[in-house]
């Protein structure tokens, strides 16, 4: 087989995995593979070689600045308001978001007050994340 057709059945059985995992509740695995046409053998065959390709891909080395992808956190310093602030905080600014950054599943509402070296540090750590 060439790569080609390869890549297609790989990606109709990736949409079929997936779609059998959003099933709805209640209803089997067995259920939905036989109510949508699927072969059992297959749809664990094609499942296996998806979770060995995942469980591979964690097992691949990490990067420079976090080896062996440990989870690492950073602290980020907020800048203190002003006293007037800390009468009567602005927290509106914080509640709606100019920008909205997603990253797998980390997703991070930015204001326009945030500094360059803070959005730049964000980004470096997400990316690592």
């Amino acid at each position: 087989m060439d790569q080609t057709t390869h890549n297609v059945r790989r990606a109709n059985w990736l949409t079929i995995i997936t779609q059998c995992q959003e099933r709805a509740e209640g209803i089997s695995v067995k259920q939905w593979l036989s109510d949508n046409g699927v072969k059992e053998k297959a749809y664990y065959y094609w499942l296996r070689k998806f979770r060995k390709e995942a469980y591979a891909q964690m097992q691949s080395p990490g990067s420079k600045e976090n080896p062996g992808n440990e989870i690492a956190f950073t602290e980020i310093l907020i800048p203190a308001k002003t006293a007037q602030s800390c009468i009567s905080p602005r927290v509106e600014s914080y509640e709606s978001p100019v920008a909205v950054i997603q990253y797998n599943s980390v997703s991070i509402g930015i204001s326009n007050e945030i500094s360059d070296s803070l959005l730049s540090r964000i980004l470096r750590e997400v990316s690592h994340a």
